[in-house]
């Protein structure tokens, strides 16, 4: 018991000790500006007060590359900051308004006190208002840090939790050739593949450095992962099996591999489910406000005595007017809450994102292929065109309706031709990888079975791309031998050409699935594990995931639809109130008629028109926000939304709605 007991003691001392170490590092990293030094000077202290130990503990779980100390007297800063923000113009307007409502509350509620509210000195009512509301917001941007540092961390473990079952897949392959475990860690940290999960191991290693023990700092991490319910016990399952040997560190990846298979599949089902519920509520919300404002005109034109204007500090408002800017606030808001929720329900590895080329020339030459490329490129005509429609004479709305349409529209005609392409490349990467499988497992080596497939089958998009691959293994075969590595000299380093050139071909084919799978050959191969072994992995993999993406796609288009028909809904109904409800002859006819409509002549056909136009735009752009996300993704909502626009904008034009 005491060997054990010195044994703890001496793992939470050098724990200790690699936090402090850590801390000062990360301090004199991230704290090396002015700024950081007298922030650090004036707020350090409180670092240790007991209120921030639940916000240090999540610290510890985030990937940020400064010191907890640091990072918290920026906070308390940015809290003093705030609070000058805040009490001064609190201070102004409560020197102004304090005299008029000291007086009034002495009015009516002075005689019921011992002491006159009229008799107190205004301006120090007003410095105590300004204090107590600066003060407030400084508390407020210190809660707001400790809510920040959750955030982080819950998405970090969102990132680890969905990185570490291709990092395990691979660790699997690892331990079939003659890596030893530091080695195989060593590999998958170096992965970007596996995003937050090679961080953690990244963290591992460094803190093994430090300690001197891939043990100890496995068990570190595992201490400080936000990730306690799959990184963590992951971690510690790890460091015992590969303390016991090989053979049972494979046989624990091989069990943890299936496992964390059946939790992804459980995790895609409760997925799905959510998103049934998310979508009938979008419909829901997305209806209400739209038919909320079309019920408010209708009974102010019938009867403008069931909302009468309302008071407000800026003059007096009419009703309807409050509920066109609310409805129209919560119409945007929601179709922005709906597009997120469903992008997040969508796997990362189906979200397809594009890099930016550094050159302006090299932006030119990929806005055809790129969206991002072509959204800097069709920003500049955008503006031009909505500068050329106020100069027409447009109205501010539709101004800036159709210039985000002349945007939207080409940016996700892009997007739109970029997915076709990726997605006949994640075909025809699974015939390529299925073909290369096949030579393999007949006996041939990697460099030969490329370039049989390279010659004989036909890949469409990706036979230039599988002959270049061709190519460069062939030149490193016949420069490095089986290895393929390249002799060091005194203008090139050392390097692995196989390597470098699938990188090169993963590159080109430029889709999440090729980044997420290629990734396994190199590294199996080097650690000298069974080709056939890893091609035979590589080949269920990609075709695992090419059929999982083709079934959420296919499963996405009921919500694509959902969409599209809620718009549809909505402008059918606003197009019937319209003419309909507000016709100026028909108002006159009933008024004369009825006693109904009590005041014609306040009614305002074109306005009303125009506002419930308005609505209209705003459920259009939720709605293509929310049906573009589901398709594809946030260059699909652009072209969505500006479809919807353009197309609500033609036929109010048209009909004469507008």
């Amino acid at each position: 018991m005491s060997g054990e007991s010195q044994t703890g003691t001496d793992a939470a001392g050098g724990s200790r000790a690699l936090d402090a170490a850590e801390a000062d590092g990360f301090t004199r990293a991230g704290g090396s500006s002015v700024v950081d030094r007298v922030l650090y000077a004036l707020f350090a202290r409180h670092a240790s007060d007991r209120r921030h130990d639940a916000d240090r503990k999540r610290y510890r779980g985030t990937a940020l590359d400064t010191g907890f100390e640091t990072h918290l007297s920026r906070v308390y800063g940015l809290s003093w900051v705030v609070c000058v923000a805040v009490a001064a113009p609190s201070l102004l307007v409560a020197a102004s308004v304090a005299p008029d409502l000291l007086a009034a509350a002495d009015a009516r509620i002075g005689a019921r006190l011992p002491v006159s509210i009229g008799s107190l000195p205004a301006d120090r009512v007003a410095v105590a208002v300004a204090g107590t509301a600066g003060l407030l917001a400084k508390r407020a941007t210190i809660r707001l840090g400790g809510i920040h540092l959750r955030w982080l961390t819950a998405t970090r473990r969102t990132d680890i939790e969905r990185t570490l079952p291709p990092a395990v897949r691979y660790l699997e392959l690892l331990a079939a050739g003659s890596d030893g475990p530091r080695e195989m860690v060593e590999k998958a940290a170096a992965n970007d593949a596996y995003g937050g999960t090679a961080t953690s191991l990244r963290k591992a290693l460094n803190a093994a450095r430090l300690a001197g023990s891939l043990d100890e700092g496995l068990r570190r991490v595992a201490r400080d992962t936000p990730s306690r319910e799959l990184l963590a016990p992951f971690l510690l399952k790890f460091r015992k099996h590969a303390a016991t040997g090989d053979a049972a560190l494979a046989e624990f990846l091989r069990t943890e591999r299936r496992m964390l298979a059946h939790r992804q599949d459980r995790a895609r089902k409760r997925a799905r489910r959510f998103l049934e519920l998310l979508t009938e509520l979008f419909v829901l919300v997305l209806v209400l406000p739209a038919l909320l404002v079309i019920a408010a005109t209708a009974l102010t034109v019938v009867v403008p005595e069931l909302l009468p204007p309302v008071d407000t500090p800026v003059g007096v408002v009419p009703t309807r007017a409050v509920v066109l800017y609310g409805a129209v606030t919560f119409l945007v808001a929601i179709g922005l809450a709906g597009a997120v929720a469903v992008g997040t329900l969508r796997p990362p590895s189906q979200r397809a994102s594009y890099d930016l080329p550094a050159t302006p020339r090299k932006i030119l030459a990929s806005a055809g292929r790129n969206p991002a490329s072509a959204a800097v490129v069709c920003a500049p005509p955008a503006v031009l065109f909505a500068l050329a429609l106020a100069l027409a004479g447009y109205t501010l709305v539709n101004v800036g309706l159709l210039s985000y349409a002349a945007f939207a529209v080409p940016v996700g005609a892009v997007a739109g031709r970029r997915t076709r392409i990726d997605d006949a490349r994640d075909r025809e990467l699974a015939d390529f990888v299925h073909a290369v499988s096949g030579h393999v497992a007949q006996g041939r080596p990697f460099p030969a079975a490329v370039e049989a497939v390279a010659r004989d089958a036909d890949l469409g998009v990706l036979d230039d791309d599988v002959a270049d691959l061709a190519f460069a293994l062939r030149s490193t075969t016949a420069a490095g031998g089986a290895g393929g590595t390249v002799a060091p000299t005194e203008s090139a380093p050392p390097t692995d050409v196989r390597e470098a050139a699938i990188d090169r071909f993963v590159d080109r084919v430029g889709t999440p699935l090729a980044e997420g799978t290629l990734g396994l050959v190199t590294g199996a191969l080097n650690a000298g594990s069974d080709a056939d072994a890893v091609f035979e992995t590589l080949r269920i993999e990609v075709g695992r995931l090419y059929s999982e993406q083709r079934a959420l796609r296919s499963s996405m288009h009921p919500y694509v639809a959902v969409g599209w028909a809620a718009a549809a809904l909505v402008a059918a109904v606003v197009a019937v109130v319209n003419t309909q409800v507000i016709d100026a002859a028909r108002l006159a006819g009933l008024a004369g008629a009825t006693d109904l409509v009590t005041e014609p002549e306040t009614v305002h056909p074109d306005l009303e028109r125009f506002r419930l136009y308005v609505v209209t735009q705003a459920t259009m752009l939720a709605s293509g926000w929310f049906a573009g996300t589901a398709s594809r993704g946030r260059y699909a909502a652009l072209l969505h939304s500006g479809l919807l626009v353009g197309l609500c904008y033609v036929a109010f034009t048209l009909g004469g709605l507008l």
